[in-house]
């Protein structure tokens, strides 16, 4: 029953400043007062704003019923727009994050028609562990431009063993993100979110590096 308040109010480590950071973005505050990170996974909006964050630290649900529980990752839950692998005996009783993902910096970056009280048109949250002033590893989910969120495993490859400069946004916009399948509505093309995702995992990864940080309008 944690609500997104829950979450923006208690002490986490900095690996869920991108889960802080969506959950200042999931409607009002008088929905964040009472909507639960469950129910916002369970919902399974491709526009979630807090799916690419949980995403980020690898987070699986427990699924109970009354004869057993189950876990599964986050990518196994959500099938699709609005579709779960919840059965019809089961609710989800918890959201676990493993501790060996509970480490380095993260940032949410988000997308939207105006500043606030708006479905995303796309999200990125990006999760860094530096070493020395290396990327020792990376992991980066892009909401709302797929089915679901998405990992982009060809940009967390092109960021792992990458010094931290400036040059982090080149490595970027020229890793694949063959993960995505955007679709066009009337808030963004397909072409536009294709670009737009590329950017805002840019300046995702700038803000969880202290290279810079920001939130976007179209």
């Amino acid at each position: 029953r944690t609500t997104w308040t829950d979450v923006v109010r208690h002490k986490l480590p900095r690996a869920f400043d991108a889960l802080k950071a969506a959950a200042r973005e999931v409607g009002s505050v008088q929905i964040q007062n009472v909507a639960s990170v469950a129910g916002n996974l369970c919902n399974a909006s491709p526009a979630a704003d807090g799916v690419p964050a949980l995403q980020v630290v690898d987070a699986e649900v427990e699924l109970r019923s009354a004869k057993a529980t189950r876990y599964l990752p986050l990518g196994g839950f959500i099938l699709g727009n609005r579709r779960t692998a919840l059965q019809p005996d089961e609710m989800v009783t918890a959201i676990r994050v493993p501790k060996r993902s509970a480490v380095g910096s993260s940032a949410f970056v988000k997308l939207g028609a105006r500043r606030y009280l708006v479905i995303s048109i796309a999200m990125a949250a990006a999760r860094l562990v530096i070493e020395d002033g290396v990327v020792a590893d990376a992991a980066i989910a892009v909401g709302a431009c797929s089915a679901v969120a998405r990992r982009l495993a060809g940009v967390e490859a092109a960021l792992r063993g990458q010094p931290v400069t400036a040059a982090l946004a080149d490595a970027v916009l020229s890793a694949p993100i063959d993960e995505l399948s955007p679709i066009a509505d009337v808030r963004g093309s397909a072409e536009y979110r294709e670009h737009a995702a590329r950017e805002i995992v840019v300046r995702a990864v700038c803000a969880a590096t202290s290279l810079g940080e920001g939130k976007v309008a179209a």
